[in-house]
């Protein structure tokens, strides 16, 4: 549904998402490989154009994929930001360009509902999801779009329910420049995890859209011109609510039967997944491939101490090895500099990697977010530090260069060549035989056959023949071939592609040791992003 109020004004809104900063899990060094420019529509930022008044005119653009221009900013009547901590100097910058064209500022999303403390200069914070505050913000902009005399800050109260949200604004969105696209099904987890601040912003009883929502939005994705052939499940915790994603399936497996299997689906859900068969069932026959799991750490003691009991019950080499047998490819998340963590966690890890043969590891350095257990007691504790010179804003127990140097040591050995392909081309036979192997009708499409045809010949140039680890990637490669799992091994080319360049650049100095990392870079990357 769109905004119901009563519109006095025509307005002209422009939606301008930031750039993101470099990181392993945004795939910047696969895209020339893919043919694309970005990693994936913003979801909340499309939901929200979608939701402001018809009448009223509303472009998007996303920096990720191309720079908001001057022209842009004079045509607006009001500027619409989003936004992660990670992106908070990108959001400075959309701000002082707003006001230097003579423009409105508004700022909403989940960066300013953690910390609106962090931007004082912008004219109207959203606080919270859509909702209230956003019906208040369209009141306000429909009566002036003239700066405030001081900033108003407008909080969410009543939320808007999810089976209420409009279809994002999909139509919108340079759907052909993203490796892959984005989706909604669920809003929240049930799980409180120190370091998460999920429950804080979104709440822990999930909040679920309806089947026919989902159908209806998955048929807006596949009208796009040229949309990526994998969509990526946005929910916190994709079995937040079992019983509900249950019911939701069947709905998406009928909708792909009915058009051909026309995309693949990726999520992130916690690694009690894997004591759900009947709905790994069901999502290996709705087509997902992938699925992230916070494993964060092998070490129990830490996973108790994190309140991450649900991982810590679990044996976790079986767990992956369920996953893998129902055809999904595991990423998982892991931190270091936890209070736990002594001379023998980086062994540890390393033994892990060894062990659970997952390919894409996160290795993150601990960063406190604001609005969760983690910063508030480390604030107490007087452990929280602002110095844009260090890549973590927590005072580690264990002294800060050893936590680095760790986690260099963990990232240098986990992306050495041979080892990331040789964790690749055990998925072959542990993970990609075991998917579900759709009719190819649905994905024969003009776009997908470009894509797929410039993969290949972009992998054999710039992997297979121009790169330093070549032989590696040959020996995976024809592995995967021989055994008939040709999406498996041009999917392995572009994700080991990225994983081993932006490691060495991280070695080298010139990336941050996490991805929530505010280490003073972005400069540099405002620059590449131009």
């Amino acid at each position: 549904m769109r905004y119901r109020g009563t519109i006095q004004n025509k307005r002209r809104v422009l939606c301008v998402f930031p750039a993101y900063t470099p990181a392993f899990g945004t795939f910047a060094h696969a895209y020339k490989l893919m043919g694309v420019t970005a990693f994936m529509p913003p979801q909340g930022m499309l939901v929200i154009a979608a939701y402001l008044p018809e009448a009223w005119d509303v472009r998007f653009i996303d920096e990720n994929v191309t720079k908001a221009t001057a022209e842009d900013f004079a045509w607006a009547d009001a500027i619409f930001a989003s936004g992660m901590h990670i992106q908070q100097h990108q959001i400075h910058d959309i701000c002082a360009r707003a006001h230097a064209a003579g423009k409105v500022a508004v700022l909403g999303g989940p960066s300013v509902s953690g910390a609106p403390e962090m931007y004082p200069a912008f004219d109207y914070l959203h606080v919270g999801e859509l909702g209230d505050a956003t019906d208040r913000l369209i009141d306000i902009l429909d009566r002036s779009v003239e700066r405030p005399a001081r900033q108003v800050e407008l909080k969410t109260d009543e939320r808007l329910p999810l089976s209420d949200f409009p279809t994002p604004a999909y139509s919108k969105s340079p759907m052909a420049d993203y490796l892959i696209g984005t989706f909604q099904f669920s809003s929240g987890c049930p799980y409180r995890c120190e370091f998460c601040d999920i429950p804080a912003l979104y709440g822990r009883q999930p909040r679920m859209k309806t089947p026919e929502q989902l159908t209806t939005e998955l048929d807006a994705i596949i009208a796009e011109k040229g949309h990526p052939s994998v969509v990526y499940f946005v929910d916190d915790n994709f079995i937040g609510n079992r019983k509900a994603t249950r019911e939701m399936l069947p709905h998406l497996i009928a909708w792909q039967r009915k058009n051909h299997y026309p995309l693949g689906f990726a999520c992130e859900a916690t690694l009690n997944i894997a004591k759900q068969p009947e709905i790994l069932e069901l999502m290996r026959e709705a087509g997902f491939t992938s699925i992230f799991v916070g494993i964060e750490t092998p070490d129990f003691d830490a996973l108790v101490r994190m309140k991450k009991e649900h991982n810590a019950k679990l044996p976790i080499y079986e767990s992956i090895e369920t996953l893998n047998a129902y055809g999904m490819e595991i990423s998982s998340g892991i931190i270091m500099g936890l209070d736990t963590d002594n001379d023998a966690t980086v062994d540890r890890l390393i033994d892990f990697i060894d062990r659970s043969q997952i390919p894409m590891l996160t290795i993150n350095i601990l960063q406190a977010l604001p609005k969760t257990p983690l910063y508030e007691r480390l604030e107490r504790d007087g452990r929280i530090v602002d110095d844009p010179g260090l890549e973590s804003n927590v005072r580690f127990l264990q002294p800060y260069d050893t936590v680095i140097d760790s986690w260099r040591r963990a990232i240098a050995y986990a992306y050495t060549p041979e080892r990331v392909f040789d964790r690749f081309r055990h998925q072959v036979d542990a993970t990609y035989v075991n998917r579900f192997m759709p009719p190819a009708r649905g994905k024969l499409k003009a776009a997908n056959l470009k894509r797929g045809l410039a993969l290949l010949v972009n992998s054999i140039i710039v992997v297979g023949i121009r790169s330093d680890y070549r032989g590696a990637f040959w020996r995976a490669f024809l592995y995967g071939v021989k055994r008939g799992q040709i999406e498996g091994v041009l999917g392995m080319a572009f994700m080991a592609h990225h994983l081993i360049t932006f490691t060495r650049e991280a070695l080298a100095g010139e990336q941050n040791a996490s991805f929530y990392s505010a280490k003073a870079r972005h400069a540099e990357e405002t620059k590449r992003a131009a």
